[in-house]
């Protein structure tokens, strides 16, 4: 089937969306929500796939410092109350740019099945023709396994926003990370390290280039970032990796322009 060629979805790492003391950086959540609703008033469909409720959880609850802080029932909860104050935070600025937002939480077995997913499809379109930015989280108080698996289906959300993006047959997918794109090497560790702009083929010697996990705050590394994107190029959907703290170049994302890296979409 056709993409929609105005539809974007836009992934934020709990890496952006937190400071360095874990708390929730507000003036980087302000420029994200002030861009993705400009962006909508300029004609496009806009789906944000939001990590940061473990951390948001964790940081409410003061859980750093508690023993048990790290063990499956203690994550749930933090998401619970997480996800709570994260919505609060995005209902509250999109209010001030006058956009209304809908919570969509998701588990992997509500892509698995046809009845659900088909569910699923059809409120996306409807929020959508409704002009609502859908906002999409893994269901982590329900789900544990995406919490603890080494080889999470959707690995800090960047599998859960392709897999989104395939499902609402948007043009674009739109990876918001921790640095500017994807490098030759890690430029953390490698200071020489060059930026890739454009990918054409996602094979196994992109993937050796890749490294291991991501922030301290977020779990998905690049790794995952290539496995999201070989998903939805596959998809004939581009997919774009760009550093969160510079929403901005979302603007030249969606006008064709340059920005991070470019995995181009295949058919």
């Amino acid at each position: 089937m056709a993409l929609y060629n105005n539809r974007i979805v836009v992934k934020v790492g709990t890496s952006t969306l937190t400071n360095d003391s874990g708390k929730s950086d507000l003036r980087a959540t302000d420029r994200l929500v002030c861009t993705l609703a400009d962006i909508q008033n300029m004609g496009y469909e806009v789906i944000l796939v939001s990590s940061g409720a473990i951390a948001v959880g964790r940081n409410k609850l003061n859980m750093q410092s508690r023993p048990d802080s790290s063990t499956m029932r203690m994550k749930q909860a933090a998401a619970a109350v997480g996800q709570c104050s994260l919505m609060y935070l995005y209902d509250k600025f999109f209010g001030d740019y006058d956009k209304t937002v809908a919570q969509i939480l998701l588990n992997a077995e509500d892509i698995e099945q046809e009845e659900k997913k088909e569910n699923l499809t059809n409120t996306f379109n409807a929020l959508l023709e409704m002009g609502v930015i859908p906002i999409v989280n893994e269901n982590d108080s329900v789900s544990y396994t995406e919490i603890e698996s080494e080889d999470r289906l959707f690995g800090d959300n960047d599998m859960l926003s392709s897999v989104v993006a395939v499902l609402c047959r948007a043009k674009r997918l739109v990876i918001l990370s921790d640095i500017d794109g994807f490098y030759d090497s890690d430029p953390r560790l490698h200071p020489n390290a060059k930026l890739i702009e454009q990918i054409d083929t996602i094979d196994e010697s992109v993937y050796s280039l890749a490294g291991g996990a991501g922030s301290r705050r977020g779990t998905g590394g690049m790794r995952t970032k290539l496995q999201a994107a070989q998903l939805a190029t596959s998809n004939g959907i581009d997919t774009i990796v760009t550093n969160g703290k510079r929403p901005e170049a979302l603007y030249d994302i969606v006008r064709g322009g340059k920005a991070g890296t470019l995995f181009t979409g295949k058919l």
